[in-house]
């Protein structure tokens, strides 16, 4: 028997017979992949990020728009070779990186499969940032794609059921940044090796934004920052007054203001015409 202590949850169950909160067994369990183009330019390139998106998820985001496959857990199990076997599909189709999305409650079963074979493009861990410093000290990937969610103990609860949520995830992301230094991008302007942080602006939660822009300053000059508009109610939004509609250009505008004051290696931001359902994959088992 192994207890999964994966994620800060620290939920100490054996994933063979039972679920954490991450709501999956202790086998792989994907919903897509394949060429992705739909994330920041560095990682998209030309070709597409060969993209893996992982079921279940550590984070209760009630606003969550990939439900389905995080608290859903839709997605099909598959074995260890099975997983080689698909990152090697979209090596030879070209992918500028293998891009893992949520693979926090998987960590231990990806050291296992890094351990005998390894991609050799860029490595990515596209995580909601809920993690703890043990996991990312492994270094077991090239990139480092932090969607940091909230600040306040109050918000964090609210929306994700895990009021030390930025307490965690400014730890690992600062152990992350120490470990990868300054981005590092080819010629072509593809990363190969760094930290992004990704934040979404969330309707009447300006401060919060704000408030994660000021305590990351510190690690701002080794940080490319990618502030989205893109937010769409979804899953619960709709019970929650203040996530019932989309951002204002006021909203977003006021924190990418905030942003320019700030010395970020880099700044992506995002068109509101990104603010789509149509935005969100496909999750139909492609790829799998």
């Amino acid at each position: 028997m192994s207890q999964c202590n994966n994620c800060p949850r620290k939920c100490n169950v054996d994933r063979e017979v039972s679920f954490g909160i991450c709501g999956v067994g202790n086998e792989f369990r994907i919903a897509r992949a394949g060429l992705h183009f739909g994330e920041e330019p560095c990682i998209t390139g030309k070709n597409g990020s060969g993209t893996i998106f992982f079921s279940g998820c550590s984070l209760k985001c009630v606003f969550c728009q990939n439900n389905d496959i995080s608290h859903g857990a839709f997605g099909k199990t598959v074995s260890d070779e099975r997983l080689v076997e698909i990152i090697k599909v979209l090596e030879l189709a070209g992918a500028e990186n293998i891009n893992f999305v949520t693979p926090t409650h998987y960590f231990d079963r990806i050291e296992r499969i890094l351990s005998y074979y390894r991609p050799k493009i860029p490595l990515i861990c596209n995580t909601g940032g809920y993690e703890l410093v043990s996991n990312i000290e492994k270094d077991l990937f090239d990139v480092y794609l932090f969607d940091l969610k909230f600040f306040s103990w109050e918000k964090s609860a609210r929306y994700a059921s895990c009021a030390d949520y930025f307490d965690k995830a400014y730890k690992a992301l600062r152990r992350s940044v120490e470990l990868k230094g300054r981005p590092i991008f080819d010629e072509q302007g593809r990363i190969i090796s760094g930290v992004i942080v990704r934040h979404l602006v969330l309707p009447q939660n300006t401060n919060e934004s704000i408030s994660i822009i000021d305590s990351i300053k510190d690690l701002a000059p080794y940080i490319v920052f990618s502030l989205m508009s893109q937010y769409v109610p979804m899953h619960k939004a709709f019970e929650y007054k203040e996530l019932s509609r989309r951002i204002t250009k006021r909203e977003y505008n006021k924190v990418l203001n905030k942003c320019l004051e700030v010395d970020f290696f880099d700044i992506y931001t995002q068109s509101f015409s990104s603010a789509t359902k149509e935005m969100i994959p496909n999750f139909d088992l492609s790829g799998v």
